[in-house]
């Protein structure tokens, strides 16, 4: 089963109109963070395509990661509930939910707008170089476990 393609306008206000639906009341249906450490979480993905701030994991890392982490990230079967988190992406502090939805909301659009040719052959954070339907299938999948956790 395809997932929907997160690089059309269609499918990204789709997902943009979900994230308006949070407030900053919304609770989780399952896990621990709070709706703006969602949010925050869900914009490493991004952090790692469009900034440095996270550094690059070391060879014997970077391995391991496309070695044995790679094919679920990437593949089309859904995210299991309560999985486990990589660091970077363990938000534990309290964060400002306009603000990170705000951010979350650029990020799906600067994507939207760059397209798939963008990202079609380019290197990954962690994975090495990914398909443009890799990159699809982890912006999408990752985003919308999180919004179906929140129950939009």
């Amino acid at each position: 089963m395809a997932l929907p393609n997160i690089f059309t306008k269609e499918v990204t206000d789709s997902l943009i109109g979900r994230i308006e639906h949070l407030t900053p009341a919304t609770t989780p249906t399952w896990g621990k963070m709070n709706v703006g450490q969602m949010l925050a979480h869900c914009c490493v993905t991004y952090e790692y395509v469009f900034d440095s701030k996270h550094k690059k994991p070391n060879a014997f890392m970077k391995f391991i990661l496309k070695n044995f982490v790679k094919n679920a990230v990437v593949n089309e079967k859904p995210y299991p509930r309560n999985s486990r988190t990589a660091p970077d992406f363990m938000i534990t502090d309290e964060r400002n939910f306009e603000a990170e939805k705000a951010r979350l909301i650029e990020f799906l659009r600067k994507t939207q707008q760059l397209g798939a040719e963008h990202f079609d052959q380019k290197e990954s954070h962690s994975f090495g170089v990914l398909s443009v339907h890799e990159w699809n299938n982890m912006f999408y999948k990752h985003l919308n476990h999180h919004l179906t956790q929140f129950g939009v």
